[in-house]
C-alpha cells in the first residue's frame, strides 16, 4: 500500500505513483488529478479537482478533456505538449504556471503535465495552492 502522505505534487516519480492509486487513493490527494487516455477522454478525476472546479465526476468522466471538459486548455501550452510528446515518443513531465478561465473567475494555478511512452493514462495535475 502506498503512503498517501508521501505523495506530493512535485515529486519526481509521480506518474508511476498515480498509476498505482485507486480512485479512493486519488481522492485523498491535496491537488487536482485528471487522467485521460490516448483519445483524450477523461478516465480518472479526483474529488479535490471536482470540488475546486465545480464539476462533478458525472460531467467529466467519459468526455474529451480538451474539447468538452476544459477547452481553455486546448492550446499550445497544454494540449499541444501532450500531442508533441506522443508524436515523438518521449516522456512528458513539465510544470507550468497557468490561469484557468472556464466557468469561473480567472484562477492562477500550477499545472503539471505527465505522460510516458506507451502508458495507457496521461495526467494533468492542478495545484491551486500558492
Amino acid at each position: 500500500m502506498i503512503d498517501l502522505i508521501s505523495i506530493s505534487f512535485s515529486q519526481p516519480d509521480l506518474n508511476d505513483r498515480l498509476a498505482t492509486l485507486s480512485a479512493d487513493g486519488l481522492d485523498q490527494l491535496d491537488f487536482g488529478v485528471i487522467g485521460f487516455d490516448s483519445e483524450t477522454v477523461v478516465r480518472r478525476y479526483n474529488e479535490f479537482e471536482s470540488k475546486a472546479a465545480g464539476l462533478t465526476s458525472q460531467r467529466v468522466l467519459g468526455h474529451p478533456l480538451f474539447t468538452v471538459v476544459a477547452p481553455c486548455m486546448n492550446n499550445f501550452l497544454v494540449a499541444q505538449r501532450f500531442e508533441d510528446a506522443v508524436e515523438i515518443g518521449t516522456a512528458l513531465d513539465m510544470t507550468i504556471d497557468y490561469v484557468l478561465t472556464l466557468r469561473m473567475r480567472p484562477v492562477k494555478v500550477v499545472l503539471r503535465l505527465l505522460a510516458a511512452p506507451r502508458a495507457a493514462m496521461r495526467y494533468l495535475l492542478v495545484n491551486r495552492r500558492s
